[in-house]
């Protein structure tokens, strides 16, 4: 039955098919897990957008682009599998619900339906792994209504996580470098926010504890200019930065005087550099004065 549908939807010729204008903001592939499966984002909340939802599921004719566009997607990255034993043939799937429009909306309730069946018959056992994020209350009552029609297999690859639990739940599977800073990671796909750091620059991950203030120290042994990124996942946090030099006859140097981390209007990242002029150890302070733990991420390079 799968070769025969593949005959009739023409996949051979639709991996190579220029579908124009296409959606990639809503499912897009970035980076691997921790054990190499490629990751694919599925962004249900961009369809609040009232003209891209019409533009793509309004009529039967947008629809179907749609779900090609999507099998065009799914066929690359299974061509850049590898299928020879112990090989790396499965994809993480991650799927964002964070202002969904939900099941009441009838175009996408049928272009997912239509979706899941062609991928249920066709594409088995294609997924390592699915980890839904910032899941709304109503999405639990109705994976509880379909869980007895799942099988232990597939439930056994289900993963939840709240918007509170979302960053920490993707860093236990991704390293923070390959998660996008939206979901509280450092990567940006443009280089805008430091170019001097790439996903092949790993981050360090640390637990700063209730009403503690958290110390990292980089021991600098020559003279150079050091760059460092950092960011503590939902900030309201204090943050301040110096040079101390190992020479008693030194100064400390201020780089960052201390300044409020707030949330919700701060940059997600920030980045620093400094000219190293003497042998010494650049302190990066982060003071956590609230009742919860927070996760710190940097990562520094000469």
């Amino acid at each position: 039955n799968t070769i025969k549908w593949r005959k009739e939807f023409n996949i051979d010729e639709l991996v190579k098919e220029d579908l124009g204008e296409v959606p990639e903001k809503i499912v897009f592939m970035q980076g691997n897990d921790k054990d190499g499966h490629p990751v694919c984002y599925n962004v249900y909340g961009e369809f609040q957008n009232k003209e891209l939802y019409a533009k793509t599921f309004s009529d039967e004719e947008r629809r179907m682009r749609f779900l090609r566009w999507r099998i065009q997607l799914l066929e690359r990255s299974i061509r850049k599998l590898d299928f020879t034993p112990g090989g790396i043939n499965t994809i993480f799937h991650i799927s964002d619900l964070k202002n969904s429009p939900g099941p009441a909306q009838r175009e996408l309730r049928i272009a997912t339906k239509q979706a899941l069946q062609i991928l249920q018959d066709n594409y088995p056992e294609f997924v390592t792994k699915q980890v839904l994020i910032n899941v709304p209350w109503w999405y639990l009552v109705f994976y509880t209504m379909i869980s007895p029609f799942l099988t232990q297999r597939t439930k056994s690859k289900f993963v939840f996580a709240g918007p509170t639990n979302t960053p920490k739940t993707l860093f236990k599977y991704i390293a923070p470098e390959q998660v996008p800073i939206r979901y509280g990671g450092l990567y940006l796909d443009t280089c805008e926010c430091n170019p001097d750091f790439s996903v092949d620059d790993p981050a360090t991950e640390l637990i700063i504890k209730p009403s503690t203030k958290q110390i990292v120290e980089i021991i600098v042994n020559e003279i150079c200019t050091i760059v460092w990124e950092l960011r503590v996942v939902g900030w309201d946090v204090g943050y301040s930065a110096e040079f101390v030099p190992e020479s008693d006859q030194g100064y400390t140097v201020i780089i960052q005087k201390g300044r409020k981390m707030v949330p919700t209007t701060d940059e997600p990242v920030l980045s620093n550099r400094f000219n190293i002029n003497e042998v010494g150890k650049i302190l990066l302070i982060i003071n956590n004065p609230t009742p919860k733990k927070k996760q710190l991420l940097y990562r520094f390079k000469v």
